[in-house]
């Protein structure tokens, strides 16, 4: 077992890999803390401590100097930081056309030509408002017809009620948050756990092709709550638990639309400790109608419709260690009903071949169950997992009327540096949705080497 571990550390010191931003350096040069003290085995999975920085609106400072004066208190530096990724992907969707690479044919990606390149900016803006931006290109393997603009923003302004006089527990706050984003969805304005109830925090930053392991990894990505986003998130939260409740429309930075705010977006959780086990658990639900621009940032304004935004989720994480390996244990449910403008019961499928695959709107429920865990088997060095699905597509395939879209994930990462993770992902999908047509489009079997970059 021993030789098979050390094996598989040398073979991942040697590959390159692709992750979503989330963890992020300028609040390690803010803080004056190593990127550890905040994440969970690797980024971007949080640990309690980096809930408690993220829940303060990213005010807390340490060894950093600060600029002070009557109602003034900014760091003595514009903190920034730069995310790239590098790698490798190969499905069995059909080759590219004349000209047109796919991962059919294996495609290499590297910083703004397929994988990412990011900068971000951000941290403390007063004593209860912080600030993170990101401007990105790339995040989208080149030869497809995903957008590969990742850009965001948002302004946590989060006060602290502990000392109010109320029963408040210590480090509550409540606040608001406006926020912008083109990938990361609702819930991007606010959210602490690791379930991919927001797309940036799940087990592995490497989404895949059309998004092939993080649907494996998350019921909520899987019925495609991510996508572009404008809004304003009202927030409680505290040591127990938070509440985020928020009005947005499906637009993001890249559409550049002033918003009008109809849908309305809701999430509750708990958080506990579970016999010695770091645990949350908690319910999301999407309502309403809201501009949106159909995931092209070229439209024009006038090109715009509204689309409805109905879909729920419940979902629960337990952290902790067995004997002297860390373990993470994460589960899923989320459903989105069957409605002919519901961006959140969508056939991936019809953004890449149109409607001759299915039509863009599922015709029945589209829902998943998914189930994911992870050990450090070197701890703070290298882990594995397994993340499984239980879908429902939504869509009629032959003669189901719901087709069945189930699939298995298995992942390794190991960490080259705190600020360096390398990972391998593969994943296979089965069931009744994966015809030719489907698989042709999207590919039912997926595999990555991607490395992340922060610094």
């Amino acid at each position: 077992m021993k030789k098979i571990i050390l094996l598989l550390a040398a073979m991942m010191a040697g590959v390159t890999l692709m992750p979503e931003v989330s963890a992020l350096p300028l609040f390690a040069r803010q803080t004056g803390m190593a990127c550890s003290a905040c994440h969970f085995q690797h980024f971007p999975m949080l640990n309690g401590f980096g809930r408690a920085f993220k829940s303060t609106g990213y005010t807390m400072i340490g060894a950093e100097g600060k600029v002070e004066g009557e109602g003034l208190s900014i760091p003595d530096t514009l903190n920034m930081a730069v995310s790239t990724t590098t790698g490798y992907e190969k499905s069995n969707q059909a080759p590219g056309a004349a000209g047109v690479n796919s991962t059919g044919d294996g495609a290499f990606y590297v910083p703004g030509n397929g994988g990412v390149l990011s900068l971000q900016f951000g941290g403390r803006v007063s004593g209860n408002a912080g600030f993170l931006a990101e401007v990105a290109k790339g995040g989208a393997v080149e030869g497809t017809t995903v957008s590969g603009v990742r850009s965001s923003a948002k302004m946590p302004v989060l006060y602290d009620v502990s000392a109010s006089g109320y029963k408040w527990a210590e480090g509550s706050r409540i606040g608001f948050v406006p926020f912008s984003t083109d990938a990361n969805g609702a819930s991007y304005g606010f959210e602490l756990l690791n379930t991919g109830a927001n797309a940036v925090q799940q087990m592995s930053d490497t989404p895949g092709l059309n998004g092939a392991h993080s649907a494996v990894l998350s019921a909520q990505q899987y019925i495609g709550t991510a996508g572009a986003a404008t809004g304003i998130a009202f927030v409680a939260s505290s040591p127990l638990g938070f509440i985020n409740l928020t009005k947005y429309d499906q637009t993001g930075i890249a559409q550049g639309s002033l918003a009008v705010l109809g849908s309305t977006y809701l999430r509750v959780a708990g958080l506990f400790d579970l016999a010695g086990w770091d645990a949350g658990a908690g319910f999301q639900n999407w309502s309403g109608s809201s501009l949106n621009s159909a995931g092209s940032p070229a439209m024009a304004p006038a090109s715009y419709g509204v689309i409805s935004t109905k879909a729920s989720a419940v979902d629960g994480q337990m952290q902790g260690r067995l004997g002297d390996m860390p373990v993470g244990f994460y589960a899923s449910y989320a459903w989105a009903p069957a409605n002919s403008a519901n961006a959140y019961n969508m056939d991936p499928a019809a953004a890449v071949l149109g409607t001759a695959v299915a039509g863009a709107n599922g015709t029945a429920t589209k829902s998943a169950l998914n189930f994911s865990f992870e050990m450090g088997i070197i701890p703070d060095k290298a882990t594995l997992g397994a993340a499984f699905r239980y879908g429902r597509s939504g869509v009629a395939v032959g003669t189901a009327s719901n087709a069945s879209d189930n699939a298995i994930t298995l992942v390794a990462t190991y960490k080259l540096a705190q600020n360096m993770l390398a990972s391998f992902t593969l994943t296979s999908a089965s069931g009744q949705y994966w015809d030719a047509a489907h698989q042709n489009a999207l590919g039912s079997k997926t595999t990555t080497f991607n490395l992340s970059t922060l610094f």
